[in-house]
């Protein structure tokens, strides 16, 4: 049986699912059934990957995936005593949200035992188990949540997506130098704004700063700096912040560093030339870039 819901927030705390001991709330997000016990174990990786299958299903197998990349968190709440797997299962269903402004897409379906599932990492056991997939907007990344009860644990896969961490890799005048010599550009991701905004974000500065380096090496070399945004949103939405943000990069080159103004011609182009997909929120990441072209 195959039913879309939509619900207000499984990722929350609601009344009828509250953290107990012997159970420890393993992710802030998802408390445990009340009377919950210790799960199998858990896994937490800062950064990761998962296939995740909304679904609806059709002949046995799932017709929808959604690979997703960011922080990685898996575990399980021991079943607790006397309660049924439908029980637990109604009650995360059901919960309400407390804060949470974003619907979550939520797809429910019981499993045959032929049924694979690899998504989330999750393998059947037991037949007519409640599957549930669901994903959480936010403007900081969406989260993805695949929910395995059965009748001995309930299990968890959550992803909070975000890109890998930056900065592990610094950007240098030499690297932007010679990557413009070859290509006659650079895609400079280490500067960053707030979601709709176009003030550089102070952790930018030592960015700006080889930037400047840069052209203070190179005195002949004069760069179109170009603004690029993922596509959420319209696109006239998209056009004028990526073009203020290519801005206010020639304005911190010009003014703190003092860099002829001459040298710098600054415009934006929004959404339409991506790097990577903007199906999920690691390629929109990729999107969202200053790029520096040679004149």
């Amino acid at each position: 049986m195959i039913r879309s819901i939509g619900v207000a927030v499984l990722l929350a705390v609601s009344a009828s699912i509250t953290a107990a001991q012997p159970a420890k709330q393993a992710h802030p997000m998802i408390p445990p059934y009340s009377g919950s016990t210790m799960g199998m174990g858990s896994q937490a990786k800062a950064f990761d990957e998962s296939i995740f299958r909304p679904g609806p299903t059709k002949d046995g197998k799932f017709t929808r995936t959604q690979h997703v990349e960011g922080k990685f968190t898996a575990f399980g709440y021991g079943a607790p005593d006397k309660r049924s797997p439908l029980e637990v299962f109604r009650n995360y269903e059901g919960a309400q949200g407390c804060g949470v402004h974003h619907a979550l897409h939520v797809q429910r379906r019981r499993v045959r035992r032929s049924t694979r599932l690899r998504s989330a990492r999750l393998r059947p056991q037991w037949r007519g188990r409640a599957i549930l997939a669901a994903r959480l907007t936010r403007a900081e990344g969406d989260v993805y949540v695949a929910m395995n009860v059965q009748p001995l644990e309930t299990r968890f896969v959550i992803v909070e997506v975000k890109p890998m961490g930056t900065g592990l890799v610094k950007i240098s005048a030499d690297t932007l130098n010679r990557d413009i010599g070859t290509t006659g550009h650079v895609a400079v991701h280490e500067i960053l704004f707030d979601t709709g905004q176009a003030v550089i974000k102070p952790e930018s500065a030592a960015a700006v700063g080889e930037i400047a380096k840069l052209l203070t090496n190179t005195p002949s070399l004069s760069l179109h700096v170009v603004g690029h945004t993922d596509n959420a949103g319209a696109l006239a939405g998209n056009m004028d912040p990526s073009k203020r943000r290519a801005a206010a990069v020639v304005t911190a080159l010009t003014t703190t560093h003092k860099v002829a103004a001459t040298r710098l011609h600054a415009d934006g182009v929004g959404p339409p030339a991506p790097v990577a997909s903007n199906d999920n929120e690691a390629g929109r990441a990729k999107n969202r870039r200053v790029e520096l072209v040679k004149q």
